[in-house]
């Protein structure tokens, strides 16, 4: 109660929050409102109707500034969560954090939020945000913003830009810069500084100094994020498409220890850097051309190295090869766990292509007919033949799978028989023991057990 009154009495005394924004004119920006998705469009449109300000808000202005085509769609808007709802048939109200409608329409979903006051933020002892349901004008929501660029509210109507700190004149300097001063931001929000870097990387923007500087020093501060906004926030980060750029910026500024706790140590592993980089590399491409990506995939090819080394030490103390494996995947995933929520259907993703990796090297006898049959068998060649890529194994095994996969029965038994055998186990041999005299009505029988 009394860190509360505090800052009532402190922001009150706060240089005040400028309210005459630049309206930035279509001829000026370039933006035509035909390029937003319908459902924006009507939106802002419904609201605008029934009395309220409404925008296209945030990243979607920013990226059609820059010419990428925006992936969703956010709306501010003066009417409160309720009165947005009583609009819309298809919305619901989410969050507890900061209250939002989503709207529904057709295939696309809206994010709605309320204008919201710069002051009176519930927050935590480190200055973190906890609860943020108090609404404001449009000149206060601006400056609740993290940067410039994403503080620019499009009018589809008038195709006016409303920039109050700058925006559109940031992105023409290809700058990023903290809307406000950036060690505050950053301790209400330290996921902000993950976003800085993503946002740098994808848009190509350099960050400003004073945005920079604090981060190193202030990086142990994602240590009080939740684990799943953290995985969120990572998952965004990584399906960017420029995920090279991103974690090579990440560990440029210190902010991937802690993060990925073993992320470090595997990019300083020669071999496991290859192959990370070659992953990310994949991954960058195939989401440029627009085709689908696995979480689980990739979250494997980061820990792959890991598991080696872990499954390694095991089987040299003496444990047998595929329990230490199993052993091995259960305490990399255990050591995620504390700063990354990674869900359950990923982590199985994740171990089913882990699991494959021993059985691509038993090429004899009905296993590879029975493992290319496995729904998993695709992910985990594409998984074997980037091992291959980063010299890990010969890429031998992986051409002979793809050959074995796509070949007729009789080539399979070609190919199986031109195979080297592996010396994992001798197969136990079997013979017949001599039958017994039948005697008394007893029926002869053969024991055909192995030795």
């Amino acid at each position: 109660m009394i860190r509360k009154l505090l800052r009532k009495v402190f922001t009150r005394a706060a240089t005040p929050l400028s309210t005459e924004p630049a309206l930035i004119a279509v001829d000026q920006h370039g933006v035509r409102s035909e390029q937003l998705s319908p459902a924006a469009r009507k939106t802002c449109a419904v609201l605008q109707e029934s009395g309220y300000k409404a925008y296209v808000v945030g990243g979607a202005v920013r990226d059609l500034l820059i010419g990428h085509p925006p992936k969703d769609y956010d709306v501010a808007t003066s009417a409160t969560p309720e009165q947005v709802r009583a609009l819309f048939r298809r919305s619901r109200i989410i969050g507890r954090r900061f209250k939002i409608v989503h709207v529904m329409s057709g295939p696309e979903t809206i994010e709605v939020s309320t204008f919201r006051a710069s002051q009176d933020a519930e927050t935590d002892e480190l200055g973190r945000v906890l609860h943020d349901n108090v609404f404001g004008s449009q000149a206060e929501d601006a400056s609740r913003r993290d940067f410039t660029v994403n503080a620019l509210y499009y009018d589809p109507v008038t195709e006016t830009i409303v920039d109050y700190h700058h925006g559109v004149a940031d992105i023409k300097q290809k700058t990023l810069r903290v809307i406000g001063d950036p060690r505050t931001r950053y301790r209400e929000d330290p996921v902000r500084m993950l976003r800085a870097v993503r946002l740098g990387a994808k848009l190509g923007l350099s960050i400003d100094p004073a945005a920079r500087t604090p981060i190193r020093e202030m990086a142990v501060l994602l240590e009080n994020v939740p684990a799943a906004r953290l995985f969120d926030e990572m998952l965004k980060l990584l399906f960017s498409g420029y995920a090279v750029k991103c974690l090579t910026q990440l560990r440029e500024e210190g902010l991937h220890h802690g993060l990925l706790p073993l992320l470090d140590v595997i990019l300083e592993q020669p071999m496991g850097e290859r192959f990370v980089w070659l992953s990310l590399e994949n991954t960058d491409e195939r989401i440029r051309q627009d085709k689908s990506v696995s979480p689980g995939f990739l979250f494997a090819t980061l820990l792959w190295h890991e598991v080696l080394k872990t499954w390694d030490a095991k089987k040299a103390a003496g444990e047998p090869s595929q329990p230490a494996l199993f052993e091995a995947m259960d305490e990399v995933i255990d050591a995620q766990a504390g700063k990354l929520a990674i869900t359950r259907r990923i982590v199985g993703d994740i171990k089913d292509i882990w699991a494959l990796q021993p059985r691509f090297d038993k090429r004899a006898g009905k296993t590879p007919y029975r493992l290319i049959e496995q729904p998993r068998y695709r992910a985990g060649w594409d998984f074997l033949r980037l091992r291959a890529q980063s010299g890990e194994v010969p890429m031998e095994i992986a051409d002979w799978w793809d050959d074995f996969a796509h070949a007729g029965h009789d080539e399979r038994e070609e190919l199986l028989r031109a195979a080297p055998q592996t010396a994992d186990a001798p197969a136990k041999k079997r013979r017949r023991k001599r039958r017994k005299p039948a005697g008394n009505g007893e029926v002869a029988t053969a024991d055909t057990s192995a030795e």
